[in-house]
Formats: structure tokens, C-alpha cells, sequence
């Protein structure tokens, strides 16, 4: 199966929907979007029953006993390894925070890797000061996930698991109005929202823990 084939995970699809496409800058902060990309690798392994979650309360991660095989995605695996061997079962908010710490350079690594972003480097101001930028190799990886958003938007796509838990991490890392899905801004959210609420509850626990702890940061950030 050629890249150009081969369906993007939805950390991929987060990393590459949270920059613009023409100029590579984030449209967020890294750190926010790498709670992102840490909340969707749990949402696949929910997804593809390698993990499972306590049902209420303050939720921890279990890996799932009845799934043991690897993924073949190296992040994913390191992932279920961390919560397989760790003491205890890890609280979500807690390992969201410690598995992001580097997760953003790791996506965007394996994005170069596997060709799906192209690596840039510029020179300014007489050749001494070099830029680098990271944009897709194809126009398809970001036309695709964003097509199907506005489809969902304007309620012309029934939502899988995989978009209702993309359009839900839209909302939490507030992408949607800058990805201009549609042009009712103003209730767009609520609406992408709603439809990742009818999917879920453990999915809709990774988006809040995410909200929350992004919320923290900030606040930490103006103390």
C-alpha cells in the first residue's frame, strides 16, 4: 500500500489539520496541540480495543486483556507500553500531560519519515538566519480530513466513530473557525460538538481531560 493509499491515523490528521497548510505555522501552541496528538493515539487504541478506560470518576487507562498484539506504529506501541507496565493504572490527565511532552516532534518526524510532510529550509537576511518548514507532500492530506469535516458540518456525511472523534478533538483544541468548515462560525463548534457527543463517553472523557488540562497550562502560563 502506497502513502498516497494509506488512511492517516487520527493523531496524523490532528497534526496536519492543526497548521496551515500553505505556510506550516501551527495554528495553535505546540504544547496545546500535543495534548491533541497524545488524546488522539488513546481515541485509536480505544478505537481498535487495545485500551480501555475506567466507566466514571476520574478515569485511568487499562490496557485491553483480551488485545495484546502490537500496532506497527511505533508511537501507538510505545503508548500501550506505558500503560501496560506502569505500577499502577495511569490517570488520564496525568499521562495525557507526560506522554505530550515530546509528542509533537515525534509526529511531525514520522510525518518526514513516512514522505507525508515535506521538510523546508530557507535562508534570511543574507543567508544567516535559517528557517524550517514543514508543509504536506500532497495536497490530499489536508483536503481529505477537512472535506470530510464540512461534510459533517453541513450534514451531508453520517459521522463514523473515527470523524465524530476528530470533529470532538477540533472543537477541544479550538481549530474549527480557523479550518473555515463552513461559513455559520459562530455555531459551528456547538454543532461538531454535539455530533461527537452521540459517540463515545470514553472518547468524550480523553476530549474533557484534554480541555481540562490545556485550561491548566494556560492558567499556569499567568501566574
Amino acid at each position: 500500500m502506497t502513502a498516497l493509499t494509506k488512511p492517516l491515523l487520527l493523531r496524523d490528521e490532528v497534526f496536519l489539520l492543526g497548521h496551515d497548510g500553505d505556510t506550516g505555522r501551527p495554528h495553535i501552541h505546540p504544547q496545546a496541540l500535543a495534548l491533541g496528538l497524545a488524546g488522539a493515539v488513546l481515541i485509536d487504541l480505544f478505537l481498535t480495543r487495545h485500551i480501555t478506560l475506567t466507566p466514571a470518576g476520574d478515569p485511568h487507562l487499562y490496557p485491553h486483556r483480551h488485545h495484546k498484539r502490537p500496532t506497527g506504529d511505533l508511537i501507538a506501541d510505545t503508548a500501550i507500553t506505558s500503560i501496560r507496565h506502569a505500577t499502577t493504572p495511569p490517570p488520564l490527565r496525568g499521562w495525557l500531560r507526560a506522554f505530550s511532552t515530546d509528542l509533537y516532534t515525534r509526529t511531525r518526524t514520522t510525518l518526514v519519515t513516512t514522505g507525508i510532510l515535506h521538510h523546508h529550509q530557507r535562508r534570511r537576511i543574507a543567508g544567516l538566519i535559517r528557517t524550517n518548514t514543514y508543509l504536506p507532500s500532497h495536497t490530499r492530506w489536508h483536503i481529505i480530513p477537512h472535506a470530510r469535516l464540512c461534510a459533517l458540518a453541513n450534514g451531508r456525511e453520517p459521522p463514523d466513530n473515527h470523524i465524530a472523534a476528530l470533529a470532538g478533538l477540533i472543537c477541544v483544541l479550538r481549530l474549527a473557525n480557523h479550518l473555515r468548515l463552513d461559513n455559520n462560525t459562530a455555531t459551528l463548534p456547538t454543532r461538531l460538538q454535539n455530533i461527537a457527543n452521540q459517540h463515545y463517553q470514553p472518547i468524550r472523557a480523553i476530549t474533557t481531560a484534554i480541555d481540562t488540562t490545556i485550561g491548566d497550562l494556560t492558567t499556569a502560563t499567568y501566574r
